[in-house]
């Protein structure tokens, strides 16, 4: 490795030249060859803003409370409440069709009228909601399947008490709350919405982002965050019939599947604790772990700085590498022709996070952020070297 101005570090120079002999081509004139692979190394996993996951474990384990390590990843933050319900993206159900399993006081609703009726046809098996032009067909399953009813605009299914279970491709999954037939922004075919109450839905997504029998102040931790960014996502986008997606372009939700007693015991312990700046919740992003530093954002809480509590020997983030091939790198780039070297632009003031790389090769070359270019090649982090 060498370094040029600042902190760009390059690797991978050791060009292959050819050696002159007597009826070889001067090596003046010889096409520089690079690299086969270039291996880098890095540690955390994540855009590294907000809450550290391994770290929140981390401080728990040194004894500070959920609260102390809010204040660690959000400073300047204020406790707060909130509550409501939100509107849930259901991805896995890719057809244009909800399809629920027959269940006792079971309802379907119209949205457009607020007109419900009781579903308890003898020998029902399945209840399905499909588009019929802007209204929707309601269809029973006993031996095969027959229409029921026409229902006024778009329509959901509704459970007191217990869940609700929804059949998607290649399987089913249970969810509290209601489940919605919605047409989405494009206006083609038919979105699955799950409407739940907010406390409800973390039971469904803590577990799903952090092992629930890790330190309950590290849960604690986590369900407040969680909560947060539910809220902040709820009231600041308008994404038309539903507010979060159920993956981790929000946060992972796997409904009653997910649900363990530890962190159900986490969510009733924080019940509609949030955390707010300016009165207002603020955006709490988390990832797994920062490598040792927080990373800085878009708000005032978002900041970099040293994390001392990521240095466990548990976490399987705190060193990872990953091998590049010349192919693999000149097939994301071809326009560079064959691949030379790699220019890393770090941050010392971000405790050396990587913030554009520059990929050079025989026939031009090309820049990319530092958090593009971990995404086009899959690191865990952008502190990598």
């Amino acid at each position: 490795m060498r370094l040029s101005s600042g902190t760009i570090a390059t690797l991978a120079v050791g060009l292959a030249l050819g050696v002159a002999g007597p009826a070889s081509v001067p090596a003046a004139s010889a096409a520089p060859a690079g690299p086969e692979t270039v291996t880098l190394t890095g540690s955390g996993w994540g855009h590294g803003k907000g809450l550290s996951q391994w770290g929140a474990r981390g401080a728990a384990d040194q004894g500070l409370a959920a609260a102390q390590i809010l204040d660690f990843y959000y400073p300047g933050t204020q406790p707060g409440l909130a509550g409501g319900s939100v509107k849930v993206l259901i991805t896995a159900d890719t057809s244009s069709n909800v399809v629920v399993q027959h269940r006792s006081r079971l309802k379907v609703r119209s949205l457009a009228t607020g007109r419900a009726w009781k579903l308890g046809k003898r020998g029902a098996k399945r209840w399905k909601l499909t588009a019929h032009g802007a209204d929707t067909k309601l269809s029973v399953k006993t031996r095969r399947w027959r229409k029921v009813r026409i229902i006024p605009g778009q329509a959901e299914f509704q459970g007191k008490g217990g869940t609700i279970r929804v059949y998607v491709p290649g399987g089913a999954v249970d969810y509290r709350g209601k489940i919605r037939s919605v047409v989405p922004a494009n206006g083609q075919g038919r979105d699955t919405v799950n409407v739940v109450s907010v406390e409800k839905y973390l039971r469904g997504v803590v577990p799903s982002e952090m092992p629930a029998t890790w330190h309950p102040q590290a849960v604690q931790a986590q369900v407040v965050a969680a909560r947060t960014y539910a809220v902040f996502e709820r009231d600041n986008n308008d994404r038309g019939v539903f507010d979060v997606w159920d993956t981790t372009q929000s946060q992972v939700y796997r409904g009653v599947a997910a649900e363990e007693p530890e962190s159900n015991a986490a969510i009733a312990a924080t019940a509609g604790q949030v955390r707010t700046y300016g009165g207002l919740p603020a955006f709490t992003q988390f990832s797994s772990s920062n490598g040792g530093w927080t990373a800085p954002g878009s708000f005032p809480y978002q900041v970099a700085k040293a994390d001392p509590y990521e240095a466990l020997t548990t976490n399987p983030n705190k060193t990872w590498q990953v091998v590049l091939t010349d192919d693999a790198i000149e097939a994301q780039f071809p326009g560079i022709g064959d691949f030379l070297t790699f220019d890393i632009v770090k941050d010392p003031q971000q405790g050396g996070r990587v913030t554009s790389v520059k990929i050079n090769g025989a026939a031009g070359s090309t820049s990319l952020s530092g958090d593009a270019f971990r995404v086009r090649f899959g690191l865990r982090s952008t502190m990598f070297a």
